[in-house]
C-alpha cells in the first residue's frame, strides 16, 4: 500500500514539475508548482515528518505561491511567445544533464536494493520538538544569519521601491502634439474656436502657461 502511494505522489510531483516548465502561461506554471508542493508534502507525511509537511503546505503552497500568483495577476503577464532560441546548445545540454541525473538516481536505487533494507530504529527526526531543539541549539547561528539575510532583502526591496519617483497630484500632464481652441488659451474672452497646434510637450506647456516638470538630479550619479 505504501509503495502504491509513493508511486502515486511521486508521479504527481514529477508530472506537475514537467508542467511547470512546459506551460507557456506563467499562471498555469504557478498552479502546477503548487501541485509539486502538495505532492512533496504527502511524501513527507509518508516519511513520518508531519511538521515538515505542514510547513511545506502553509509556507510554500500557501503563502509564497499565493504571493507569486498575485504578482502574476497584478502584472498581467500574458502567454509567452515562441521565439527562436539564441543559445541552441542549452537544449542538448539540458537533456544530457537530465540523463546524468536519472542515471545517478537509478544507481542509488539499485545500490540500496542490493545492500538490503537497513534496520530502522525509532527516531524523532521530523517531529516538531526535534526541529525546534535543533534550530535554537545546534543550528542557532545559521537560523539567525538567515533572518538577517531576509531582513536585508526586505530593506533592499524598500530602497529600490523608493527610488522610483511618481508625479504628485498637483502636477498636470501635458500631452505632446495637440490642437486646442483659442478660447481655452485665453479664458474669459469671447468664444473663439480658432485651432492652435503644438508639436511638442514644451510648446503645449508654453501655450497653456504650465511650467514643465524637471526631474531632480540624483546626487549619487554625479560620478557616473
Amino acid at each position: 500500500m505504501l509503495a502504491l502511494l509513493f508511486i502515486l505522489f511521486a508521479g504527481l510531483a514529477i508530472g506537475s514539475a514537467i508542467a511547470v516548465v512546459a506551460q507557456r502561461n506563467p499562471l498555469y506554471s504557478a498552479i502546477s508548482l503548487i501541485g509539486v508542493f502538495v505532492s512533496l508534502a504527502c511524501l513527507y507525511v509518508m516519511l513520518a515528518a508531519p511538521f515538515i509537511a505542514a510547513v511545506q503546505l502553509i509556507v510554500y503552497a500557501g503563502a509564497i505561491m499565493v504571493l507569486v500568483v498575485f504578482v502574476i495577476m497584478l502584472l498581467n503577464v500574458e502567454e509567452e511567445e515562441r521565439r527562436r532560441p539564441r543559445l541552441k546548445f542549452l537544449v542538448p545540454a539540458a537533456v544530457f544533464m537530465a540523463a546524468i541525473l536519472i542515471a545517478e538516481a537509478t544507481f542509488i536505487i539499485y545500490s540500496v536494493k542490493s545492500a538490503g533494507a537497513p534496520t530502522v530504529s525509532a527516531s524523532n527526526t521530523g517531529l516538531t520538538a526535534a526541529i525546534g531543539a535543533g534550530l535554537f541549539t545546534k543550528y542557532l547561528l545559521p537560523f539567525e544569519v538567515t533572518s538577517i539575510l531576509l531582513l536585508m532583502a526586505i530593506v533592499g526591496a524598500m530602497t529600490l521601491a523608493r527610488r522610483s519617483r511618481t508625479l504628485t497630484p498637483t502636477i498636470g500632464v501635458v500631452p505632446g502634439a495637440q490642437v486646442v481652441a483659442m478660447d481655452i488659451l485665453r479664458p474669459g474672452s469671447a468664444e473663439n474656436l480658432t485651432p492652435v497646434e503644438s508639436d511638442t510637450s514644451a510648446e503645449a506647456a508654453s501655450l497653456l502657461g504650465v511650467e514643465t516638470y524637471k526631474e531632480p538630479k540624483d546626487e549619487g550619479n554625479h560620478g557616473a
